[in-house]
């Protein structure tokens, strides 16, 4: 009987900490942010968009920055599973989009850097 509490308690706490794992550590996503440094910041345009308030913005509505038709045409918001898409693969995400960047394939990072554009508001 205490296998089986024990085994229902464990399946009940499973969920939690598959949870848990996916919350992002925005400390850790600002170091595995640094290539991305290359073509954006936060609070001004460069080679891509300003990031500064990203989470929860439409894409492509930046002001000052020449989106692809793709981006502005997708009806993406950029939440929190937009963003791991687009991060792991833009190309596959908005087909036709101008960013070179190939993705970020490890989700752990992925869900760290979300973690971290979250704290740039």
């Amino acid at each position: 009987m205490r296998h089986l509490i024990l085994g229902a308690a464990l399946a009940l706490l499973l969920p939690l900490s598959a949870q848990a794992q996916e919350a992002g550590d925005a400390a850790a996503g600002e170091k595995a942010f640094a290539p991305c440094k290359a073509c954006h910041a936060f609070g001004k345009n460069g080679v891509g968009p300003d990031l500064k308030g990203v989470v929860g913005r439409k894409a492509g509505t930046h002001e000052g920055y020449n989106y692809s038709a793709a981006l502005k045409g997708s009806g993406i918001t950029w939440d929190e599973a937009n963003l791991k898409e687009w991060l792991k693969d833009p190309k596959a995400k908005v087909p036709g989009n101008k960013m070179v960047y190939p993705g970020l394939k490890d989700d752990k990072k992925l869900a760290d850097v979300i973690a971290y554009l979250g704290t740039q508001k």
